[in-house]
């Protein structure tokens, strides 16, 4: 433990640099959002702000949106229109996803947002709704010392290559597979 302890006292002690960071939580299992959601409560809890973007829920009856909408350092906005399978309108799931990246951009302009959380943003680039590199480009010019998390599976490449840590949540075992509905604080 001497041996462990000096090379971690050492690792902390070389990192030095302060600078916004681009987290991406990414994977088959469940707990991305939930990750962002508990950077949004770490920020609350320094006095910053945040504000969060889910792109392709429709529901404004979550836990975490019923909270967090409550709190007076957060902008949360749920703009989408559900689940891609439920809508069936690619033309229409465009529109929708063009006009929450608007939002989005206004949040990655604003230098008192000191997180902000693009929820299930991976679809939309997945699918073709968003341009990456429109994305990317305005992911690169937030500002300085803005936090961005991003959840969803399947991220591309380009997000996988600009961000500065990625999280890969692997699904091992889910309830929802053995028949148990979606439970009010854990999944909704």
């Amino acid at each position: 433990m001497t041996r462990k302890k000096a090379v971690v006292d050492a690792a902390i002690a070389g990192a030095d640099l302060d600078k916004g960071l681009l987290l991406l939580l990414t994977g088959n299992g469940k707990g991305k959002s939930s990750s962002a959601f508990g950077m949004v409560a770490r920020t609350l809890g320094y006095g910053l702000k945040a504000g969060v973007v889910q792109f392709i829920k429709s529901r404004r009856d979550t836990g975490e949106e019923k909270f967090f909408g409550q709190q007076p350092g957060v902008q949360w906005q749920v703009l989408g229109d559900g689940f891609t399978w439920d809508t069936q309108n690619r033309e229409a799931d465009i529109a929708t996803a063009q006009r929450a990246w608007a939002v989005a951009q206004g949040f990655l302009r604003d230098a008192s947002l000191h997180l902000v959380v693009l929820d299930e943003l991976t679809y939309l680039l997945k699918y073709g709704y968003l341009d990456a590199q429109q994305v990317c480009a305005d992911l690169a010019a937030r500002p300085p010392m803005q936090h961005v998390a991003i959840t969803g599976r399947a991220a591309p490449e380009c997000l996988l290559e600009m961000a500065d840590t990625v999280s890969e949540i692997q699904d091992v075992k889910h309830a929802f597979r053995s028949g148990v509905r979606a439970q009010p604080g854990i999944d909704l």
